[in-house]
C-alpha cells in the first residue's frame, strides 16, 4: 500500500471522506491534502500527532492495521535519554557533514530519542538547517534517516533523499530525470531562490531515505 493509498484511508476514516475536514484536523489547508496525494507523500510527524489511536508502522510502511489496538494505546511522546532507548541523535546538520560523523566510530551519539515511529534498526537523527524543503521541513528541524544501499535509479521516485556527493550534501525529492542517467533534485520550496537541480548519478556517493521530521523539541 502506498502513501496516496494510505492517505486516502485517512481521509476516509478521521474525515469521513472529505478532504477539507481531514485537513482541519490537521491545522493545515486543504490544498495541502491534494498536494500530498499528487506527490504520494504526507507528513508523518503532523499525521501521527493529530490522529488519534493511529498505527504507527502502518502509517511509515502501510504494513498491519491503520489503528493500534487497545494495548498500543498509550500514547507515547518523543523523548530523549542516555540509557540506548530509541535511536541515536547526532547534533550535527546533515548539510554540514553528518554522513563523516556518523561513520566515525569513534563518535559516539549525542544522546538517543525515543519516538515510537522511528524506533527502528538503522535509524539515525540529525539537524537540518535551510529553507528549500519547507513547508514539509522546516529551518532547524531534526530529521530521521536510513542510509540505503539500493541504486537510486531503483529507489522509490518523488520520495524526500539525503543526498551525499563529493562537493555537497543536501535534502531533496527525488525523481529520476529524461535525461539517461541523471537524477531531478527538487525543492518543495516554490520560491524563486530555490530551482530544481539534475546531477548525474555518477556523481551521488551515499543515499539516505528521509523517513520523516519533528520540530526540535530539546
Amino acid at each position: 500500500m502506498d502513501k496516496n493509498e494510505r492517505l486516502e484511508r485517512l481521509v476516509e476514516y478521521y474525515g469521513n471522506g472529505n478532504k477539507s475536514h481531514f485537513a482541519k484536523i490537521l491545522g493545515v489547508k486543504a490544498q495541502t491534502i491534494n498536494t500530498w496525494l499528487s506527490r504520494n507523500t504526507y507528513d508523518t510527524e503532523l499525521i501521527f500527532a493529530k490522529c488519534d489511536n493511529i498505527n504507527a508502522s502502518w502509517l511509515l510502511s502501510g504494513e498491519g492495521n491503520m489503528l493500534r489496538s487497545e494495548s498500543e494505546m498509550v500514547e507515547k511522546l518523543p523523548s530523549v535519554n542516555q540509557t540506548y532507548e530509541g535511536t541515536p541523535y547526532f547534533n550535527v546538520d546533515f548539510i554540514g557533514g553528518f554522513d563523516v560523523i556518523v561513520n566515525d566510530q569513534t563518535r559516539n551519539p549525542d544522546f538517543y530519542i525515543n519516538y515510537p515511529p522511528y524506533n527502528q534498526e538503522g535509524v539515525v537523527w540529525c539537524n537540518l538547517t535551510g529553507h528549500s524543503m519547507e513547508p514539509e521541513i522546516s529551518n532547524g528541524d531534526i530529521i530521521a534517516l536510513r542510509e540505503v544501499t539500493t541504486p537510486i535509479q531503483y529507489l522509490p521516485a518523488g520520495e524526500i533523499y539525503g543526498i551525499v556527493t563529493e562537493e555537497y550534501r543536501t535534502v531533496k525529492r527525488v525523481r529520476l530525470s529524461q535525461k539517461e542517467g541523471f537524477v531531478r533534485l527538487i525543492p518543495s520550496n516554490k520560491s524563486e531562490e530555490f530551482c530544481e537541480q539534475e546531477i548525474p548519478i555518477s556523481m551521488i556517493l551515499k543515499v539516505y531515505a528521509v523517513l520523516g521530521s519533528i520540530r526540535k523539541f530539546f
